[in-house]
């Protein structure tokens, strides 16, 4: 972790991981939905960008907006400036493939872009924030939902049941979410493939989804780095916790009001990852 919320301090969080992509390089971020969302500004993502030599990757949405249709997101890219810092490229524009889910509840397949196998890693960036469905949102959100093609996103939302994204039970969402980000990790050679940054600023109890959302409540905490994206999201997780007696409490009754946690719970459950971790401060 840093506190240095800067091109620097994102360069010095990726470096001390030690990781060595291989290959052709993905960069997962959110585009952001315009006009006013919270979504990573290109200059702070740029040098890490060009340091793992990435294509920044997006899917499209399955809820309508500036980016469910891929000539318009495309758009929406280049104005948020994505594409003057790397190629980019939406990974569902030609439709999906399927990712089997092993050890699910919910999922037996996961459906991410036809072009998610033509990266050989992905480094994931993500900014945390809070979610009106999820609770949070972070690096599984990121690695499921994210990653989904918009037919994926449908199927996640329905619990896998293929019924209604928005009429699903509220704890097959959350656990399919987790599930979806399993099949991506597995399928990444069970995680060696795959790092993931998140960026704790502008935490927003609304997703970067929401194209106006509510102005934060809570200061800015820092930039944190992991192999494991379920350690991250707890990490982030706590430093809000941390501030629930003050600025953390509308994020905290945000997560609480949706359950939130128990996407962490159901991916430790499943082994996405692990809720322990050990915070190492690289400021001091």
């Amino acid at each position: 972790m840093t506190t240095d919320i800067s091109p620097e301090g994102m360069m010095a969080v990726y470096e001390a991981l030690g990781w060595m992509p291989t290959g052709k390089v993905a960069v997962k971020l959110s585009t952001g939905e315009p006009p006013a969302s919270n979504y990573l500004r290109p200059e702070l993502i740029a040098d890490v960008v060009k340091e793992v030599d990435g294509t920044i990757v997006e899917c499209n949405t399955a809820y309508g907006g500036s980016r469910a249709q891929t000539a318009m997101h495309y758009q929406v890219a280049e104005d948020h400036g994505f594409t003057a810092i790397a190629d980019f490229q939406i990974q569902d524009e030609n439709g999906s493939m399927t990712l089997p889910v092993t050890g699910g509840t919910r999922l037996t397949e996961n459906y991410v872009g036809a072009a998610f196998d033509d990266y050989d890693s992905y480094l994931v960036l993500s900014h945390f924030k809070g979610h009106s469905m999820a609770g949070f949102g972070g690096a599984i959100k990121n690695i499921s939902i994210g990653l989904a093609s918009s037919q994926g996103k449908a199927h996640i939302h329905s619990g896998g049941t293929g019924g209604s994204m928005w009429g699903s039970e509220q704890d097959a969402f959350l656990e399919s979410m987790a599930e979806a980000g399993k099949s991506v990790s597995d399928y990444l050679d069970n995680g060696e493939k795959i790092v993931y940054i998140n960026v704790m600023n502008r935490l927003s109890v609304d997703c970067d989804c929401d194209g106006n959302p509510a102005e934060p409540d809570m200061h800015d905490v820092g930039i944190l780095a992991s192999t494991d994206p379920v350690a991250l999201d707890q990490a982030c997780v706590d430093l809000v916790y941390a501030e629930k007696d003050s600025e953390g409490a509308s994020l905290v009754r945000r997560i609480e009001s949706r359950n939130g946690l128990h996407t962490l719970e159901h991916a430790a459950g499943i082994g996405l990852g692990s809720r322990e971790y050990q915070l190492v401060k690289i400021d001091e």
